[in-house]
Order: structure tokens, then sequence, then C-alpha cells
């Protein structure tokens, strides 16, 4: 198992080599103003850019000038990988799903995270359900919480249940 702190720094050519290594990739971050922290996009430009450069990640969008009808996002290779994020919120479990709710207005975790979602369904990576923790400052429940991130492990990245790509 590889692990990368993008804050204490990376190189993105290894980083794609971590990818290509990899059969399964968890983005582990807090929810910051709605999506993941920028340090987390400029991470992703770097490394998705680098694994086009290369044409290891992706061969780019999939189209071709002689043939527009093939489907845009066609150009990925990392078809039978699974990317998963696992996110802390401050917002309570209820705030999503919910039509009354002022910010969310009935939608769920899988759309807040739906840009960084894209990148990788973009590269071919099959997307299993988000993980999230939610009310982190208010009404913390460190034990039920980490029980629960084992369960979901195993059901959507360990095999021990259904397969990615059902969100």
């Amino acid at each position: 198992m590889e692990e990368t702190i993008i804050d204490e720094g990376y190189d993105p050519e290894a980083e794609v080599r971590k990818h290509l290594a990899a059969d399964a990739v968890i983005l582990q971050t807090p929810a910051n103003w709605f999506s993941a922290p920028w340090t987390w996009k400029k991470y992703a430009d770097e490394v998705f850019n680098e694994g086009l450069r290369q044409q290891s990640l992706l061969t780019g969008d999939g189209r071709t000038r002689s043939d527009l009808s093939i489907p845009y996002g066609s150009g990925d290779k990392m078809a039978g990988r699974t990317f998963m994020v696992s996110a802390t919120w401050n917002a309570p479990r209820a705030a999503f799903d919910a039509p009354d709710n002022p910010v969310f207005r009935g939608h769920g975790t899988a759309d807040a995270w739906s840009s960084v979602t894209a990148i990788y369904r973009f590269c071919g990576y099959g997307i299993a359900p988000d993980f999230n923790i939610f009310d982190i400052f208010k009404n913390p429940t460190v034990e039920e919480d980490l029980r629960a991130y084992e369960e979901h492990l195993g059901r959507h990245i360990l095999g021990e249940g259904s397969a990615a790509d059902e969100a």
C-alpha cells in the first residue's frame, strides 16, 4: 500500500507510477468549502497532465478529428481500477438528500464529489460509493465511524460485496 500526503510534497512522475501500480485509489480529504482542498486540485492537474503527457493514464479524450462519433472520455487506460472519496464533513448527515436543506437542496454527497470523481472516471476508473463522516465538530462518533469505514472498504474496495461504479 502506498500513501501520498499531498501537503508534504510529491513528484508527479512518481504519482503516475503509483496510480499505474494500484488496483484502488482512495482520496482521504476534509470537505473544504464543499469540495476537496485546492492542494488536491493542484495535485490532480499536475499528476493527470503528466499521465496524459506519458500517455499512461489516458491517451486524450478518446475522440479524433477524423471520427467525432467516438465518445468523449473514451481515451482512458485505467479500466479495471477503482477510485473512492473518503471525506470528513462539518455538515450533519441530515443536510444531504434533503430537498429543504438551503445548501444541498436535495443533493447527496456523490453530487458534491462529482468534479473529483469525474477526473478518475475520465481515465477509466470505476467509482466506488463515497464514504463520509459527518458532523465531526459538533457530534463526533469516532469509534462508530471507524467500524463503518472498515465495512465500507470491505464491501466496495476489497471485494467483499458489490462492485465499483454503483454511485
